[in-house]
């Protein structure tokens, strides 16, 4: 799909082109300040149940991201595919007004101009919008993160179509996973993706039930269900809870490195103007 564009750049105006690509420190210093790998190539998956702040999340690195140097952004743009059909567009451009010092209807505009939305309600068409939003990432070397909200969306639409076989379960959303791969490796992309809890494990007689709003610190009863070429692609999880005991709008989340499996706890609230930590 994108010969024409590799024959008219040459081996150095590639190097060019991915030079100078920004850490994940940069995206967000508070979650990533241990972190020296670089964004491009970073897949990460934000695990949680519903209302535990991972869509707000991704709209205050969407943010980080969209909005111009001047302002303490990273002025890069950013392909966000909405699976769950809540992507809220006024919610993102409220975050903006408050994070532009001089916030004008021509400087949220600009800010949006470096934002893509896709949505899909299948796993057959979210395949479908990777393999023709390839040619995006060919023309456009300043796109560098793709949001994907969620990746679990269609688990159990593909289990119920794929009978009682695995293989045809899985095969729809291994074929995305393995495409996206591509996707990350060809283009230097960071990946961010979210899903949602839906597999527990089972606690013994003697542990009692587990949190009812999220996973203990360590995610420790994190059981993965999405297919093993999934599982392999992510690099990095981060758990979300919320202490529905306390009355404070506070939320918690464990980021977990899974190959040094170095942890890093944090706080955060989600006010008017986005999430802010605590």
């Amino acid at each position: 799909m994108c010969s024409d564009f590799h024959k008219a750049e040459s081996g150095t105006e590639l190097l060019a082109r991915l030079e100078g690509r920004r850490s994940l420190k940069e995206i967000e210093p508070r979650l990533f300040a241990d972190e020296d790998s670089a964004m491009h190539g970073a897949v990460l998956e934000f695990h949680g149940p519903e209302g535990t702040g991972k869509t707000e999340m991704l709209y205050h690195i969407a943010a980080r991201c969209i909005l111009p140097r001047a302002e303490g952004g990273l002025q890069v743009e950013v392909l966000f595919i909405d699976t769950d059909y809540h992507f809220d567009m006024l919610r993102l451009v409220t975050v903006l007004e408050h994070r532009l010092p001089r916030s004008s209807e021509e400087a949220v505009t600009r800010c949006l101009g470096r934002l893509f939305l896709a949505r899909c309600s299948s796993s057959s068409q979210l395949l479908l919008t990777l393999h023709a939003l390839e040619a995006l990432f060919c023309r456009r070397p300043s796109l560098r993160l793709l949001i994907l909200d969620s990746v679990s969306a269609f688990y159990w639409v593909d289990r119920a179509s794929g009978g009682e076989s695995v293989h045809l379960q899985e095969s729809t959303l291994k074929k995305c996973s393995q495409f996206l791969e591509k996707l990350v490796n060809e283009y230097r992309l960071a990946v961010f993706a979210t899903t949602q809890s839906l597999m527990r494990k089972s606690p013994s007689p003697t542990e009692g039930p587990p949190p009812a709003s999220g996973p203990p610190a360590a995610g420790g009863d994190f059981r993965p269900y999405l297919c093993k070429a999934w599982q392999q692609l992510v690099r990095h999880r981060v758990f979300f809870s919320k202490d529905d005991s306390q009355a404070s709008n506070q939320f918690s989340l464990v980021s977990r490195h899974l190959k040094s499996n170095r942890l890093k706890k944090l706080c955060f609230i989600i006010g008017e103007s986005g999430v802010e930590f605590c």
